[in-house]
């Protein structure tokens, strides 16, 4: 289990911090990454960053809004996003697989968290 939290209710333009914990992951080398879902639409991928380069990658939407990043002292993974747009709005999950590479489609992670709801009001 990856647990999330950070969700909430904003406005248009403002800005929320999502943190996952990873203390539960011993694999040497894994990803981590945020995926989406907004109802009636399938799970998209946001964002992801390799846990031992720090590298990451973004789905265009939401370049230059948002940071992944991750603190592997306190084995969490974050995603600063500001300004948030409404179709912005969903339940984001943190996911995670094994392996050095980023894969942009949810069936190739293996370890997910139940999710975090982010609403944004216009």
């Amino acid at each position: 289990q990856l647990p999330a939290s950070g969700g909430g209710l904003v406005q248009a333009g403002g800005s929320l911090r999502l943190s996952c914990a990873a203390s539960g992951l011993t694999f040497a080398n894994f990803v981590m990454g945020w995926f989406r879902q907004a109802p009636g639409k399938e799970r998209e991928f946001v964002a992801a960053v390799t846990w031992r380069g720090g590298s990451t990658d973004y789905v265009d939407s939401v370049k230059g809004r948002f940071t992944i990043s991750r603190d592997s002292a306190k084995s969490t993974m974050y995603l600063q996003m500001n300004s948030l747009k409404p179709e912005d709005t969903a339940v984001y999950y943190c996911a995670a697989r094994t392996g050095m590479s980023v894969w942009y489609t949810s069936d190739m992670y293996d370890k997910w968290g139940q999710g975090t709801q982010v609403t944004v009001s216009s």
